[in-house]
């Protein structure tokens, strides 16, 4: 029960934000957007795991380097040469 009475608090302070936004001219309301995405872009960015480094890549067992780089594939023919691929092996 109180629960919902928080919900129902913060959802009339968005309304009342948002009514109070929409007031504002149209180039503070621009400003607002980018500084809204620019804040979301930074949390966006901040959740996303780094991408693997040489030093990550070299903690890996020297069999598993040395496939790194043998296979390369065009992500858009990708499909298509699976397919042949399969055609050719059960046909």
């Amino acid at each position: 029960m109180a629960n919902d009475k928080v919900t129902s608090r913060v959802m009339i302070k968005l309304q009342e934000l948002q009514e109070q936004v929409l007031e504002l001219p149209i180039q503070e309301r621009w400003t607002l957007v980018q500084t809204l995405l620019a804040s979301i872009q930074q949390e966006t960015l901040s959740s996303i795991p780094p991408q693997p480094t040489l030093e990550t890549l070299s903690e890996l067992d020297p069999w598993t380097q040395s496939l790194m780089g043998v296979i390369s594939l065009d992500s858009q023919n990708s499909e298509e040469i699976y397919v042949n691929y399969l055609e050719e092996k059960y046909s």
